[in-house]
This record gives structure tokens, C-alpha cells and sequence, in this order.
């Protein structure tokens, strides 16, 4: 029974050498001196805010993408032991001695690394020799602006990791799948698949991209997959329900989890607060939920509150009125009511608070037991501070003719009636005799008298409405848009019917007793929304560039300048490399057409083996580069150079790719191998020379004189390279 002890357990294990030293030498590229420039280089500024609030656990708002890629940074900060106390206010800013400098750029600096023996892999994976593979390698390593990004506390390099790591796993489990299908190492890859696709859509949105595409593959090889006629019907459905959950349900909940933990994190309150909900504000630990506490949560007839606009667009506001009137007549002509004025105000204020009365009483005080308000009732806003009520009428709205305005009703004993009867309608109620309640319930003013809309134009007044934002009566109309949503976002029974002690009760804080949560899936529905619609400052940048500047280096960054000497960063891409491979993905494109063509006329150059190898690598490769880069040219965004490093990467891919394919299907003798090959060696000699040429702006250790400076622009650099050679 124990006779295995008689024997040596032995464990044999095949170790790609080529891996190792392409890990080695990528890690030596990347972690060189990683704590240096020991000061905030262009967008650290924008990512290091993230990090310090992530240490404090303060809620912020990032509309650029989901929050994997922040926390990836956030991670390294916290192995650090980083406290978050850094202003992060200007690029160039020195680092204090709190901050764990070569702690917070390490992990993109180790995706950057991993990239490289990453790209051997894939190239292998596709079927090619170790000599391209290793050329891809190569490539990836040397290349100034993909050092250059991964060097730094960015996502770029992340968002590449991830990308070539969906590619890679699923070229495992595709050709773990002519061996041994529903094998551990089979699903291990197809479930690796899913989460690096996951992981790359929660860095940046445009990870989304690379997904569609390995998504695309994989259904094409389902398809194929079908029509196996070897597999029975059970097998087939086996396999796909394998591919839709490792590819489709996976993602989803991977994705999920980025924003549980995100959310679970920034548990307080922040300066970012106001562009949500009050329901979410109030989930949040200070800030609104200090005021909100305790609120009672059913709105009744008396209740003074008051009515946050759901759009929050240009700023939050809150319903508000005061002592003024609008103008007799406007600048242009047209006369107006003379009520006084309602806006949107976004500060808190007294002029803030709204009385809600029954119509059919005088009261302005809660009942004993409160009666609520319902969805569908009648009901009238008085105004706090003034105690006239809100009145919409057929006048135009000051800046928006088209609409009605919006006032306080004063009666002026002229044939203008008061119109202040409004219907409430609750936008997300369940049923139809849904109680109006604090902070959950999205409601809609619906004018009795003329069925408008209570509505934020959005429009700021002029001087004589203070530059508040203009509120007017719209015609209702039908679907859900935010700027006609209001809810209570502060709220207490009323107690006073004088008016000054009303007054008095309306100055004083409300309770704070308990408070309320807000689901996980409704905060993650209401951030994910804000991210997707809330638009980013599309304003020109003195280094933004546009997708055409971007295939032939027509546009360069500059990261960082030391302020006593000439020594910069640049984010600098090898023209040599970037050239060579926009040509060898037009020269795919051209040969594939060519094969189509002729294998159309049934004429074959390719074994179909090496066909089917070719046709991949375009899938993924030329692919990879066409998906992460056609897009941007409908994007109505500020653009910068580092946007193309995602394509530029996959193109790289194809490169050796193309090169191996002319060597082996398009010399036809050994003499025009050789002479080829030695092309080979000359260009890749000419791209490690550039890559050396421009290292002092990749690592910017070391000065530099105005004209060597001027000798590594971009426009110069074909002359320089056809000097020397």
C-alpha cells in the first residue's frame, strides 16, 4: 500500500525558454527606474485624484470609463501603504515623501512587461515560426511609446494586456479544442476568455471592442462548429451553452463585481455628489445622508420639501423662488406676467423649500395621522419663504418662447387668474395608488389647467434673474427625459401655520436619526447610466490629434519637463515600426483579396491549412487593429496619440506575420529568401536604432541640448534615418 513511497516523485515540466528571457528583458524595460521622474507626468494628475480618493474611500464620478482601471491603480497605491494625502493640482508637481512612487506605477508597468512575451505567444498560437513570434516580441519591446505609457500611472498599457489576453486564451482553448474539448485546461482557457474580456471593458469602454471581436471569431467557429456532422446533437448544444456562459455570462458578473467592490469602497461622501440622485447621495455615508436622515419617507398633505430636478444637467438644482418679478417688458419687446420669478437654483437655500397644500384646505400643516399624497392627486406648491404658489399660464416663458412660464402667482386684481392646480404623476411607481415618497419617487407636475409640464429649460437668465437656470411649462408629451423628473430630496412635516414661525421652523436643520440604503443593482443602474450620458469636455487640448495624425506619427505628447534641466518625456512612437507596420497590414489586405479572388476561381495558392492560419491572423490582427481604431473617427471626444496604442499593437502583430508569409509563399528561391531576409535584419536593425535615437524622451533621464531636441522631432525623423543609412 505504501509501495509509492519506494519511489521518487518526480515533476517534469516544458519551459519555453524564449518566454523567459522575452519576460526577463520586458521587465527590465519597464521597471528601470520606475520612481523616476519623481514628479506628476501629464495624466497622473487626472489619475492620482482617483487614487487618493479611493484611499480615503470618498465617492467620486469618472464618466471616461468603469472603474477597474482605477482600481488597478488604487491597488498598487494601497501595497504601498499610500495615505491619499497629495494635491494632485499641475503636472510637473514634486511628489511628497508619502507618496509610493514606484509602487503606484508598478502594475502598469508589469502589463507592459507581460505584453511582450504576451505577443510571442499569440503569434505562435496562430501557427507561425519562433522566429516571428519572437519578432513580434521584439517589436512590442522596443517600442518608445508603449515603454514610454506603461512606465507611467496610466491604463493604456492595462487596457493592451487584457486585449492580448482574451486573443491569447481563446487561440488556447480553440486549439486545446482539436484535443481534448470539456478538458480542465479547455475550460480553464474558454472561462480566461471571458474574464480578460471583462477586465478590458472595465478599464476603458473601448475594451469593448476587442471583446466584440473575440466574440465574432468564436462565433464563427460555432457556426462551423454546427455543422460538425462527428458531434451529436447533445455534444453541439454542450458546446455552445460552454461558449455562452464563459463568454457571456462570466463577462456580465465579472463585470458586476468591478462595480460591487467599487461601490463597497467609496462608501463616503464627496465632492462629486451632486451629479447623482438624491436616493443615491443618501446611501453615502455623510454629505446628504447627515440631512436626510430620519426624513419621514412618505410625502403628506403639509409637507415641506424640497424638489431636486432629476436631469442635473448643466448643474444640479433644486426648484426655487423669491421676492423678485420677472421683467414688465424683455430686452426684445416681449411683455411678461409680472409674477415672481421660479428658477432652478443649484445651491442649497431656504428659497429652496415648497409646502405641499390640498387644494381643498387652508391648512399648511400635517395632519394627526399625516394624510400622503398619492400618485394622480391634486395639488398645489406653495413657496416657503413667500407663501404664494406656483402657477403656470398661457405667457411665453422668457427664454423659451415656446413654452409657458412658470411663476408664483401674485394677484394684481387684473383678469389673470391663479393657475396653481398640479397633478402629480410618479414616474417609477408600481402600482396606480403608489404614496409619493422622499427621495425614491420620481415625479412629474402635470398643470391641470393647461396639461404642461413642470420643466427645467436649462437656459441661464439673465442679470435680473441672478443667472439662475430658467424652469418652464411644457406640453406634455410622451417617453422619460430627466429634465421634467423632480424629487424630494429634503422633507419634514410641517408643524406651524404662522408664517414666522414657519419661517423659523423652515431655517432650522432637519432630523438625523436613521437612514437609507439604495440596492446594490439600483446604484450600479444609476452610475453606469450617468457614465454612458453625462458627456466629457469635448474642449481642444494643445496636444489632442485626430485618428489620421495617428497611423503616420503626424502628432507627439509631451509628458514632462524637469524644471532646472532640459531632461523630458515625450510619448514618442518608432517611425520605423509604425510605418512598417501600416504598410504590412495594407500589403495583408491587398494578398488576402488576391487569394479570395482566386480561390473563387477555384485556383488554391495556400495548403488549406495555411489558409485557414492565414485568414485567422487577419481575423485577429488586422482585425484587432481595424476594431480598436475605425471608431475613434466617430467619436466627438478629445483625442490624443495614446488612444491608437491599443491598434498600434495589434498591427504590430501582423507584421512579422506578413513578413514570414513573403518569405515562405512569395520568394521562389532560396536566393531571394536570403536577400530577403537580409532586408529583414537591415529594418530591424534600422527600428532598434530609432528606439535607441529616442530613448532619452522615452525614459527622459538624461538632457538634452536644443538642437538634439530638435534633431528627434517627429517631421525629422525620415531624413535623419536616410542620413544614416
Amino acid at each position: 500500500m505504501l509501495g509509492f513511497l519506494q519511489r521518487p516523485v518526480v515533476v517534469t515540466a516544458d519551459i519555453n525558454l524564449n518566454v523567459v528571457a522575452l519576460t526577463a528583458v520586458g521587465l527590465l524595460s519597464r521597471l528601470w527606474q520606475l520612481a523616476y521622474p519623481r514628479a506628476v507626468v501629464f495624466d497622473e494628475v487626472y489619475y492620482g485624484q482617483y487614487i487618493s480618493f479611493y484611499m480615503k474611500r470618498i465617492f467620486f464620478f469618472d464618466g471616461s470609463g468603469p472603474p477597474f482601471g482605477h482600481m488597478l491603480l488604487a491597488l498598487g497605491g494601497y501595497l504601498g501603504g499610500f495615505d491619499g494625502n497629495f494635491l494632485w493640482n499641475r503636472i510637473g508637481a514634486e511628489y511628497s515623501t508619502n507618496v509610493p512612487v514606484w509602487s503606484l506605477r508598478l502594475l502598469p508597468a508589469l502589463a507592459g512587461a507581460l505584453s511582450v512575451p504576451m505577443a510571442y505567444q499569440i503569434v505562435w498560437e496562430l501557427g507561425f515560426s519562433h522566429c516571428a513570434a519572437v519578432g513580434a516580441a521584439l517589436l512590442i519591446l522596443i517600442e518608445n511609446a508603449l515603454i514610454t505609457q506603461s512606465r507611467l500611472m496610466l491604463l493604456e498599457s492595462a487596457l493592451i494586456f487584457f486585449n492580448l489576453l482574451a486573443v491569447l486564451s481563446y487561440l488556447k482553448f480553440s486549439n486545446s479544442q482539436k484535443h481534448g474539448p470539456f478538458s480542465p485546461s479547455w475550460w480553464f482557457w474558454l472561462v480566461l476568455t471571458g474574464v480578460a474580456c471583462a477586465c478590458a471593458v472595465g478599464i476603458k469602454y473601448v475594451g469593448v471592442f476587442t471583446y466584440l471581436l473575440v466574440l465574432g471569431v468564436a462565433a464563427v467557429h460555432a457556426w462551423h462548429l454546427i455543422g460538425d456532422q462527428t458531434l451529436s446533437n447533445v455534444r453541439v448544444l454542450c458546446h455552445l451553452l460552454a461558449r455562452a456562459v464563459a463568454l457571456l455570462v462570466i463577462p456580465v458578473l465579472v463585470y458586476l463585481l468591478f462595480f460591487y467592490v467599487h461601490l463597497l469602497v467609496l462608501c463616503r461622501s464627496g465632492p462629486h455628489d451632486q451629479i447623482m440622485s438624491s436616493a443615491f447621495q443618501a446611501s453615502l455615508e455623510g454629505g446628504l445622508a447627515r440631512i436626510t436622515q430620519g426624513q419621514p419617507l412618505e410625502v403628506a398633505y403639509g409637507s415641506q420639501v424640497t424638489l431636486k430636478n432629476a436631469f442635473g444637467q448643466p448643474v444640479p438644482c433644486w426648484l426655487h423662488s423669491h421676492q423678485s418679478t420677472y421683467p414688465v417688458i424683455y430686452e426684445n419687446g416681449r411683455g411678461s406676467s409680472h409674477q415672481q420669478q421660479v428658477t432652478c437654483y443649484p445651491f442649497k437655500d431656504v428659497n429652496n423649500w415648497w409646502i405641499v397644500k390640498d387644494p381643498g384646505r387652508h391648512q399648511l400643516v400635517v395632519n394627526n395621522p399625516p394624510r400622503p399624497v398619492r400618485h394622480g392627486d391634486v395639488v398645489q406648491l406653495v413657496h416657503g419663504m413667500t407663501t404664494r404658489l406656483l402657477n403656470t399660464h398661457d405667457v411665453a416663458a422668457p427664454l423659451s418662447p415656446h413654452s409657458q412660464e412658470v411663476s408664483c402667482y401674485i394677484d394684481y386684481n387684473v383678469s389673470m387668474p391663479a393657475q396653481n392646480l398640479w397633478r402629480l404623476d410618479i414616474v417609477n411607481r408600481e402600482s396606480d395608488t403608489d404614496v409619493w415618497k422622499t427621495i425614491l419617487s420620481e415625479v412629474r407636475f402635470v398643470h391641470v389647467n393647461t396639461s404642461a409640464i413642470l420643466k427645467l429649460s436649462g437656459a441661464p437668465l439673465p442679470d435680473w434673474g441672478f443667472r439662475q437656470l430658467e424652469v418652464v411649462g411644457e406640453q406634455l408629451s410622451r417617453g422619460y427625459h430627466g429634465s421634467t423628473v423632480w424629487s424630494v430630496e429634503e422633507h419634514r412635516y410641517g408643524r406651524s401655520q404662522e408664517q414666522k414661525e414657519r419661517e423659523l421652523e423652515l431655517h432650522s436643520p432637519t432630523q438625523t436619526d436613521v437612514s437609507r440604503n439604495l440596492s446594490f443593482m439600483a446604484r450600479f443602474s444609476e452610475l453606469q447610466w450617468r457614465m454612458l450620458t453625462v458627456r466629457s469636455d469635448d474642449s481642444e487640448h494643445k496636444y489632442s490629434s485626430t485618428p489620421l495624425d495617428w497611423v503616420m506619427l503626424d502628432t507627439n505628447i509631451a509628458y514632462w519637463l524637469h524644471p532646472r534641466t532640459s531632461a523630458q518625456i515625450h510619448l514618442l512612437g518608432n517611425i520605423v515600426i509604425w510605418a512598417s507596420a501600416s504598410l504590412a497590414t495594407l500589403v495583408y489586405a491587398l494578398l488576402f483579396i488576391w487569394y479570395l479572388f482566386r480561390r473563387r476561381r477555384r485556383v488554391c495558392d495556400l495548403p488549406e491549412d495555411c489558409w485557414l492560419r492565414w485568414a485567422l491572423a487577419g481575423a485577429l490582427c488586422a482585425g484587432g487593429w481595424a476594431v480598436n481604431y475605425v471608431p475613434f473617427f466617430m467619436m466627438e471626444k478629445t483625442l490624443f496619440l495614446y488612444h491608437y496604442l491599443p491598434a498600434l499593437t495589434f498591427q504590430i502583430l501582423l507584421l512579422p506575420v506578413v513578413l514570414e508569409h513573403i518569405s515562405d509563399h512569395l520568394c521562389r528561391s532560396q536566393l531571394q529568401r536570403s536577400l530577403f531576409g537580409a532586408l529583414v535584419v537591415a529594418w530591424f536593425a534600422s527600428a532598434c536604432h530609432v528606439s535607441n535615437t529616442l530613448r532619452p524622451l522615452t525614459y527622459g533621464d538624461r538632457s538634452l541640448s536644443p538642437s538634439e531636441l530638435k534633431a528627434l522631432r517627429w517631421k525629422d525623423s525620415w531624413d535623419i534615418l536616410i542620413r544614416k543609412y
